[in-house]
Order: structure tokens, then sequence, then C-alpha cells
């Protein structure tokens, strides 16, 4: 497999290229609205075609690059049923299949962060979105994200995973750039609690500020990253 891990210094976020060595077909999960002349660039380079875009939540903190995406190269958008985005090509849920000739992502549904939170899984790793960051969780405080559910798509979910799997998360904003999953069971603060209810507290716990773009981003990503126009009320 072609793997690239890329990064968009202003959000602090991760983009995933997975690429077939045989079909040429690429998977971009997590695309960045900023980065596309980067993406188009690099798939050019490797001698890629990109045939699916795909993001594992709706995200608050930047503009998605499916729907540009999709209008310069044709690719498929993929996006969780879960979202309700009705700009998507496809809508996948728990234990759908993404595939890009050999390359095989399995989709398991991880609410919490919000209530439209997907990992994607591969043999080998697993891209978190937001659900499980590098020593640290997604936030729980907005579009209806729910601690509970959080802590059950972690524990029951994520972390049932085989300890040498790969995480390879959505953002970090410490420079990390991959984990295992054996390695955030033992040593990420936020998951050694005994039980939902502790981890709810912890979480509660958290005073952060809401993300810059919310009010921007969010709308324009469920439109696939297409500007959506608010009218205000006097």
């Amino acid at each position: 497999m072609i793997f690239r891990q890329l990064f968009d210094r202003e959000s602090c976020t991760y983009t995933y290229l997975l690429g077939c060595p045989d079909s040429r077909e690429a998977i971009l999960v997590d695309p960045v609205i900023a980065k596309v002349a980067d993406y188009c660039c690099l798939l050019d380079e490797l001698e890629l075609r990109l045939v699916i875009a795909a993001d594992t939540h709706v995200h608050a903190d930047h503009i998605t690059a499916l729907g540009e995406l999709r209008d310069l190269t044709g690719c498929v958008t993929v996006m969780g049923e879960r979202a309700h985005a009705a700009c998507v090509s496809r809508a996948v849920g728990d234990g759908d299949p993404i595939r890009a000739g050999s390359v095989a992502l399995s989709v398991i549904y991880t609410p919490g962060h919000t209530d439209d939170s997907y990992c994607f899984v591969m043999p080998d790793r697993v891209f978190t979105g937001d659900t499980l960051l590098i020593r640290g969780t997604g936030r729980t405080d907005f579009q209806n994200g729910d601690p509970v559910a959080a802590y059950h798509s972690l524990f029951d979910r994520v972390l049932a995973l085989p300890d040498e799997t790969l995480v390879y998360p959505g953002h970090d904003y410490r420079g990390n750039t991959v984990s295992t999953i054996g390695e955030e069971r033992r040593h990420n603060p936020r998951l050694q609690v005994a039980s939902a209810a502790d981890y709810a507290a912890l979480m509660g716990s958290l005073k952060l500020p809401s993300p810059a773009l919310m009010d921007v981003a969010v709308p324009a990503n469920r439109a696939c990253g297409k500007p959506v126009s608010v009218t205000r009320k006097l």
C-alpha cells in the first residue's frame, strides 16, 4: 500500500492518503480544503487517481475538501450516515467497507465526540478521527457529544482492537504522529478510568473554548465544504 500522512498546520489536522499500487486508485481521509492543491500535486507525482474522499465526522475546526475534490477529480465522497449530509455520494454505516483497489477500510460507528463520529479500520491500523487522539480523546461538549457514549466507543470498540494496531488520529497539537492501541491503553491519561461515570466526570471537568471556526465549519461541512449562507434573526 502507498501511504502518506499529511498535515495542515493551521488546524493541526492529519489527512491520510492510501493508494493501491496495482490499480493506482487512492483514498483521502479527512482532507482539508486549504490543502487541495497539495493533494492534487501529490496524487499526480505518485501517479494515483483519487476515487474516494472520506470524513470521519462533521468537523468543527476546519472546512472539509470533500466537495472541492469531488468537483476536481470526480471522486466519490463518503461520510457516516449519522452525519445526515445530503451532499455526499455515499453514506456509510457500522461495518460497511470503503475500498479502492486492494485498499480496504472497515467502518465502525464510534459516537461520543460527536453523534456522527466514525473510525476506519484496516488489519494493522485505525484512523480514529477525533474519537481517540494520542494521549488524549475528543471533547464531548458540542455537536450532540456524549461522554458515556464516548467511553463505550473507546473501551468497547476502539480499545478492543489488537494492542499492536497503529493509531492514526485526526489531529495532534504536540507533534505526535502515530501511536498504538496498547500504548494508548497504558499511557493515555483519559483512559485511566474505572467506569463510564468516571470518564463522564473527567470530560465534564474540562473547560475548553469553542473552536474558532465552529459556526462556519459545521454547516459548511454538512454541505461537503461548500459555503452556506446564514440568516441572522434581528
